[in-house]
């Protein structure tokens, strides 16, 4: 299954929802990173949190999550735009772990101690920042108290990305649920019963339900409308300009040792990329300077 993110909406009974999956996105950033499973699994719920919180923002917006708990992992932190586009690492992403992981497991390696820090940027001089304390370390229910305490939205959130005894990730996606104005209360206790009596949201999707069998599931009997299915990619805000950009600035000084040594290299943290630049491109900026 592709990655990608599906909204509805139930306009009479004033609910919203997306779900998304994100396995493919998780495997190339573990790959990139060397992820062991538990830090896989950690990617696998920060990007899937990212896409769905992302998935309400505008064109030319940006916004990342950021945890950072008491556990070996360190931090997470993962970042998305409108388009859809995924990117994130972990703080230590060889931790190893006993197998399979679950929630629990991935709650304990980042840490249940902590802060979630939700910065979105849109456009304003700066950018808009919202930090929580963590509450349980289990990054949906932390993502709830986040919309609850700084954005004031009821919401429900359920990521799911579990870990097989043999250490394979075996699915990554989630569920976001939100009211609008004026709900309609009986129609929202409705869908909590629906959503309590279903399996885990990682458990459908590793069976093999979509996004849109999982919102079915989820509204029932209740009218809604499917809105835009849109896809879900890799990809980093990192760039060879960028970086060599990011060098230019570096005081003469030691730009002429860079120089000396004959090479500068700039890796991304997100993705693992490495630019280097030779002599050339750093005396080039030498006479710039």
């Amino acid at each position: 299954m592709q990655d990608y993110i599906v909204r509805a909406i139930a306009n009479e009974a004033g609910l919203r929802a997306l779900a998304c999956v994100t396995t493919q996105v998780t495997l190339i950033l573990a790959g990139r990173h060397k992820a062991s499973p538990v830090a896989t699994a950690a990617l696998g719920y920060g990007l899937t949190g990212a896409a769905l919180l992302g998935g309400q923002i505008k064109a030319g917006h940006r916004m990342s999550i950021k945890v950072k708990g008491d556990g070996p992992l360190l931090q997470m932190v993962t970042e998305t735009d409108a388009s859809g586009h995924l990117c994130g690492y972990v703080g230590e992403s060889g931790v190893p772990w006993p197998l399979p992981i679950g929630p629990e497991d991935v709650a304990e390696a980042l840490g249940r101690n902590g802060l979630l820090t939700v910065v979105k940027d849109v456009g304003l001089k700066d950018p808009v920042q919202g930090v929580v304390a963590l509450e349980s370390g289990e990054l949906d229910q932390e993502l709830v108290s986040y919309l609850d305490k700084s954005e004031q939205i009821p919401s429900m959130v359920e990521v799911g990305a579990p870990v097989d005894d043999q250490g394979r990730l075996m699915v990554a996606g989630g569920l976001l649920i939100q009211v609008m104005p004026g709900y309609d209360q009986a129609a929202l206790r409705q869908m909590i019963v629906q959503i309590e009596d279903m399996p885990p949201v990682g458990t459908l999707l590793a069976d093999g339900e979509t996004p849109e069998q999982i919102l079915a599931r989820v509204f029932g009997p209740i009218a809604y409308d499917l809105l835009e299915r849109q896809p879900l990619t890799f990809r980093c805000g990192c760039s060879r300009e960028r970086s060599l950009q990011a060098i230019s600035i570096l005081p003469k000084e030691d730009l002429d040792i860079l120089i000396a040594e004959g090479e500068a290299v700039v890796d991304c943290h997100f993705c693992k990329e490495r630019y280097v630049f030779d002599v050339a491109e750093l005396a080039g900026l030498r006479v710039e300077g």
